[in-house]
């Protein structure tokens, strides 16, 4: 029986110290592994100001404004996106909501933004340039523009403009 039990052990033993050395050997393999990308790069953006490439905005906003996408795709369900939207000083867009959560960032004039279902000016929130706002899907919110104003907006596509009262929404209007 102790012949056995030895045996058993030196065998034990053995595949204990191989394990060990494949493991070495592996974790020795293991950086030159990961200096491996996973997966391919993605694409690298970079957009002077004077390089955007401006159009008219789109049928869901009203009359006057301009569009740029960046990067991604807005319209494309789960596929990150970043716009700027230009607007003309006394530009609104009433009440509505997305069905994604909207990054607002202003880059340049002054965005003003309201929370609920009608159109309050007194109590809207004035941003200037570098402010933010972030409203989460569905929150019912609107805004104007103070003088020429362009803000950048970022999130996750889809991203549509879903007005409160159908009789805002311009796509709607002859």
């Amino acid at each position: 029986m102790s012949t056995v039990r030895t045996a058993l052990i030196a065998v034990t033993s053995a595949i204990a110290i191989t394990a060990a050395v494949g493991a070495q050997t592996t974790q020795k393999a293991a950086p030159a592994a990961a200096a491996k990308p996973a997966m391919p790069a993605a694409k690298h953006v970079a957009i002077a100001p004077a390089d955007i490439k401006w159009g008219p905005g789109p049928a869901s906003l009203p009359a006057g404004a301009q569009m740029a996408v960046l990067d991604g795709d807005p319209g494309k369900a789960g596929m990150p996106f970043v716009i700027r939207a230009k607007f003309p000083d006394g530009y609104k867009i009433a009440p509505h909501w997305h069905p994604t959560d909207e990054n607002v960032a202003v880059m340049s004039g002054t965005f003003v933004v309201g929370l609920g279902d009608k159109f309050d000016e007194k109590s809207m929130t004035t941003l200037a340039a570098g402010g933010y706002a972030h409203m989460p899907k569905r929150m019912h919110h609107y805004a104007s523009a103070k003088g020429e104003t362009v803000i950048q907006v970022h999130g996750v596509g889809p991203f549509q403009i879903n007005y409160v009262s159908a009789a805002d929404d311009p796509s709607k209007k002859k």
